[in-house]
């Protein structure tokens, strides 16, 4: 007879993004989502990953105050363009602008990540840095990228699990899922500290 998986404290992702909810299903845990609702707005002269880090705990706190009995994930995503925070264009003008500007040259998206505890007071960080080399685009490329994928709600104005990925020349990071908006990785990882094991989690399945 097969045990059933131990009990945990709910599952709560702080976040409304189809792309990080997506992801973590994934790892075959049972979650909620729930709006954070948090002003996204930069603050004067704040570093891109400085920006990712404070939203990402900002978010998971937010939810927190209102499941204090649940493990909350809260994540940002930030592309760093030479210490220039570039966010999600929101329209396809922006997204142009973007677009040529990290044309030919070095990308640092910060995806950061945290996991929050209001009942236990349980707070744990971190960010995952990916480094995407981007490919010299003209603007006949980047027109037809745009009107085909519309990628007005990703960092970068790239969607690098789709189309996206033909504007790039490479990618460097130790966390493959980070890109996309959520390190599963650092999740699990950040999970297994806040009391959740994936893996203790999944039932044996009878043969």
């Amino acid at each position: 007879m097969t045990a059933p998986p131990p009990p945990h404290r709910p599952l709560i992702l702080g976040s409304t993004s189809r792309y990080r909810r997506e992801l973590l299903e994934r790892l075959r845990i049972p979650f909620d989502t729930a709006a954070p609702g948090v002003d996204e707005t930069p603050l004067p002269g704040e570093a891109p990953e400085a920006l990712a880090r404070r939203l990402a705990l900002a978010k998971a706190r937010a939810v927190a105050a209102r499941f204090p009995e649940a493990l909350v994930i809260g994540s940002d995503q930030v592309a760093d363009l030479d210490g220039q925070s570039l966010g999600k264009p929101g329209s396809h003008e922006r997204a142009v602008e973007q677009l040529r500007a990290m044309s030919g040259r070095t990308v640092v998206f910060h995806t950061a990540l945290a996991v929050v505890c209001g009942a236990t007071g349980f707070v744990a960080e971190d960010v995952a840095p990916v480094r995407v080399r981007v490919r010299a685009l003209s603007d006949v490329q980047i027109e037809r990228y745009l009107r085909a994928e519309q990628p007005y709600d990703c960092a970068g104005s790239a969607k690098a699990e789709g189309l996206g990925i033909a504007l790039l020349d490479a990618i460097d990071s130790d966390d493959p899922t980070a890109l996309i908006g959520l390190p599963l990785i650092r999740t699990a990882a950040l999970l297994r500290r806040g009391g959740l094991d994936v893996l203790n989690l999944i039932a044996e399945t009878p043969r």
